[in-house]
């Protein structure tokens, strides 16, 4: 489950960020091309994030397209597929770029004031 070592990335960059605070939500946009299943994130992040500051925190996952351009029609498209073909002509001669984002996006702290 290579979600684990993402989810310990995540869980770094978010203890950094919050400098000892109580996080409560967290928000990553992942690309496709990392092949993560939400489920799977969820799952992970709650296991690494025990004991930590992140401790109980939800996470939630945007998912990021890749960029498709068709060697053989010249057609460029957004793909959610791990493996894509061209939609137009059924090519599997494309050119991916992108979808390969980890991203932290947001990061809710608990506000302690109240």
């Amino acid at each position: 489950m290579h979600e684990i070592g993402l989810c310990e990335s995540i869980l770094g960059a978010v203890t950094q960020r919050a400098d000892g605070r109580q996080v409560n939500r967290v928000k990553v946009r992942i690309g496709v091309r990392h092949g993560v299943a939400e489920p799977a994130l969820k799952q992970g992040f709650a296991l690494v994030a025990t004991g930590t500051t992140a401790d109980g925190a939800e996470i939630d996952m945007v998912a990021v397209p890749a960029h498709v351009s068709c060697s053989a029609c010249g057609r460029a498209e957004q793909s959610m597929d791990m493996l894509p073909v061209c939609a137009f002509c059924g090519s599997a001669d494309v050119v991916v770029t992108g979808g390969d984002d980890l991203i932290l996006e947001e990061l809710h702290l608990v506000d302690l004031r109240a």
